[in-house]
């Protein structure tokens, strides 16, 4: 079996080369969305670190009654944040809120879209499937070494790596959505008369919200489960405390990072998830 390792196909070369490739040709770029997004990301931390925490606390819980209208999640949130502030994890928190916030915008802004036009485009779908399996299965570390060569270490890299892991999660769930649709639906909506707008828009994607709120849940999950992953490249948040004690072996400081960013993932699914009525 030595003739087939003595012609390897160097594929870890062919990689490295063309990241360097991008990096010196596509230099400002990189520089410029790095830029861009960073003072986003800035910017949106300024808004929420401004305020004292209480008033950022009620306004989870307000928008939570909006979203719920049950008064259990809106307890649920205030004693999560108040069990945050206790432990002093609050500027943490609000950190890895962002990163997810921006991970869940983007993400859903690119799946959304792709899930439904892969419903409606069955061949689409199959060529993407390859892609999709992929972009799922491939370590998370592995997206870490092009970021850091694109934009070195910080927020920005962090934030990429998360959406490229986590956005196949909306474009899936949409999929499924969308194809589940019962046929005598469209076929009604067809018989009076709807365009193909009218049917996306007030037949398959009503059907299709829980499976795509799903996909939302999804994608705040699998963005904090990248928190820890982040903050190997430089990213703020909850990941750093788990970092340190991993480095430290402090099990206190682990079980006690690790215990809010459950804290925090249970806050958010309680939040968002929205059940099928019957």
């Amino acid at each position: 079996m030595e003739w087939l390792t003595d012609t390897k196909i160097p594929i870890g070369k062919m990689a490295k080369k063309a990241f360097e490739w991008l990096r010196d040709n596509a230099d400002w770029f990189f520089e410029g969305f790095e830029d861009g997004l960073g003072w986003l990301i800035e910017s949106c931390l300024f808004i929420l670190k401004y305020p004292n925490p209480l008033v950022i606390i009620a306004l989870f819980v307000a928008l939570t009654w909006f979203i719920q209208r049950r008064w259990q999640p809106c307890l649920l949130i205030f004693g999560g944040f108040l069990f945050i502030l206790n432990q002093g994890y609050w500027e943490e928190t609000l950190e890895s809120l962002t990163l997810v916030l921006f991970a869940c915008i983007t993400c859903m802004a690119i799946g959304v879209p792709i899930g439904i036009a892969a419903a409606h485009r069955p061949r689409l779908y199959k060529a993407m499937s390859p892609l999709l399996d992929l972009m799922q299965t491939l370590p998370t570390f592995v997206y870490l070494i092009p970021m850091i060569v694109f934009f070195g270490i910080g927020m920005v890299p962090g934030l990429v790596a998360t959406i490229i892991f986590v956005v196949p999660a909306p474009i899936r769930l949409t999929y499924l959505g969308i194809s589940a649709t019962p046929t005598p639906l469209l076929e009604a909506a067809e018989a009076f008369g709807a365009t193909p707008r009218q049917t996306l828009w007030k037949v398959e994607l009503p059907y299709a919200l829980p499976q795509i709120m799903a996909g939302l849940n999804q994608t705040i999950m699998l963005s904090l489960s990248m928190v820890v992953i982040a903050a190997l490249v430089g990213a703020d948040g909850l990941g750093v405390p788990v970092v340190r004690a991993l480095s430290q072996v402090n099990a206190a400081l682990g079980f006690e990072s690790g215990l809010v960013i459950v804290v925090v993932a249970i806050m958010l699914d309680r939040m968002l998830r929205v059940e099928q009525k019957s």
